[in-house]
């Protein structure tokens, strides 16, 4: 992959960066070409070498049909999960940590209405915000418009899935034991 200053793409757990910078740097006796990038929701920069762009799992944004399929995903029947907290926050932080940004829309699908019926966990509510936060960035910026249109788009996709979906069983949260 061929990237260029100013160009944006995906960055796995923290969404859409600007690379501001690339630029070759001396590591262990070896030069090494690095793509500094800028989270665009925050102030963290990332350094990245160039020949781990792949492995580390940056790429391009989204494009037109990528949009479509992620709202498919949003409005599509949620997939079984463990009743296990710790196993179904497990399985999707793994998801979240692809960068895959269809299985980011799975995390943030199925955490949605879990909390709609069931509730959730501090932990799986800290997950959906950050899951939330790197979906809306991307699609932002594929779509050309600005997060907050994004955000009522998400939450129409979502409440139109759950219309949609019979009635769940609104018991009381499975969180984890107090300790």
């Amino acid at each position: 992959m061929l990237f260029e200053v100013g160009e944006i793409v995906v960055y796995p757990h923290h969404g859409a960066a600007t690379i501001i910078e690339i630029k070759n740097r001396i590591v262990r006796g070896d030069e090494k070409l690095y793509l500094k990038l800028k989270v665009t929701q925050s102030n963290l920069v990332i350094e990245v070498p160039a020949a781990n762009i792949e492995l580390v799992g940056v790429r391009d944004v989204i494009n037109t049909d990528g949009v479509a399929a992620v709202f498919e995903v949003l409005r599509a029947d949620s997939v079984d999960e463990s009743t296990n907290w710790s196993r179904r926050y497990k399985a999707n932080v793994e998801k979240l940590a692809s960068g895959d940004v269809l299985r980011v829309s799975e995390v943030v699908r199925d955490l949605w209405r879990r909390e709609q019926g069931r509730g959730l966990s501090a932990g799986e509510k800290a997950l959906l915000a950050r899951a939330r936060q790197v979906l809306v960035s991307e699609l932002a910026l594929a779509g050309k418009t600005d997060e907050s249109t994004v955000d009522t788009e998400l939450d129409a996709a979502l409440s139109e899935s759950l219309a949609a979906t019979p009635a769940t069983d609104v018991t009381a949260p499975d969180r984890p034991a107090a300790g």
